[in-house]
């Protein structure tokens, strides 16, 4: 097909919002995951990354057939392509005209291992860099929950923002997402539709200092570990969140626990293995390499 149009859009403006939402619900309802993560959401929301949408090439202002839909920012790149437009082209037509602005570096998440987002890394040089495995497993009730140790609490809006924030950006100080989060990111989550801090555990010493937490994400029955930290590891504490954040997925009455981790995280994928979490699918990050 004819190259697509890329426009810049002001997702806060009602139109292309809604264009914008309608295209992830379809992509979510292919795929079964969201093409953008979080993070890249609330920047967009923030101003500090840019939404692209992509119209055919022979829509009119008064009406924009939406192909496409790309967030690009802090030298990252999230897009995805209208199921019923795949295998026609638009999708390196987008990259295409994406990476003539963009400078060698600029990161790419394909949320899905599939082989389309496989090839185009091939063809516009991108190296795969990171590997983000989802994990799944059932959960059915329980009537014997494990013991939950006096030193695990819930999380205090307006109270333990400041302290969870230090924490968390120390236990991934090395991680490029989750490490830069800020009080203003924490309390846009706290804003979303999905936020309970009954589901948000904090485990602490006997001075009442944050030790690690488990933060859930619970939508009717499937809950997910939305971020697992822990200051000290090589104590148990990190085992400890978990079973208590299963317990807790039980009690909302959660079907299906699943939970996001790094590839080469081996400490964390073996305590999740012998919880009896399982593969479910694969992220994939890859970088853009400098060509002569």
């Amino acid at each position: 097909m004819p190259r697509p149009i890329l426009h810049v859009r002001d997702i806060t403006d009602a139109a292309p919002r809604a264009a914008f939402d309608r295209l992830v619900q379809r992509a979510v309802a292919v795929d079964g995951a969201s093409p953008f993560n979080d993070q890249a959401l609330i920047d967009v929301e923030a101003g500090s990354r840019s939404l692209l949408l992509a119209t055919a090439p022979e829509s009119t202002s008064e009406a924009e057939p939406v192909v496409g839909a790309a967030l690009i920012g802090h030298g990252e790149l999230e897009f995805v392509v209208d199921p019923e437009w795949r295998g026609a082209g638009v999708g390196a037509s987008m990259l295409s005209g994406i990476i003539a602005d963009a400078s060698p570096g600029l990161l790419a998440w394909a949320h899905g291992d599939h082989p389309a987002s496989r090839a185009l890394a091939v063809r516009f040089n991108f190296d795969r860099v990171r590997t983000l495995l989802q994990l799944r497993m059932p959960l059915s009730p329980s009537a014997d929950p494990s013991p939950r140790s006096d030193s695990i609490t819930t999380f205090a809006p307006g109270i333990d923002d400041a302290e969870w924030v230090e924490l968390n950006a120390r236990v991934f100080a090395s991680h490029p997402e989750q490490g830069r989060i800020t009080v203003d990111d924490l309390r846009a989550r706290q804003a979303e539709p999905w936020f309970d801090a009954g589901d948000f555990l904090l485990a602490r010493d006997q001075s009442g200092r944050m030790l690690g937490y488990n933060w859930l994400k619970i939508d009717a029955d499937h809950g997910e570990i939305y971020v697992l930290g822990v200051g000290e590891p090589g104590r148990g504490l990190g085992r400890s969140l978990m079973l208590a954040g299963l317990d807790r997925m039980r009690e909302r009455g959660v079907r299906t626990a699943s939970l996001y981790v790094e590839g080469d995280n081996e400490r964390a994928v073996h305590l999740y293995r012998s919880l009896g979490f399982t593969d479910h699918a694969v992220d994939v990050q890859y970088r853009r390499r400098a060509t002569d």
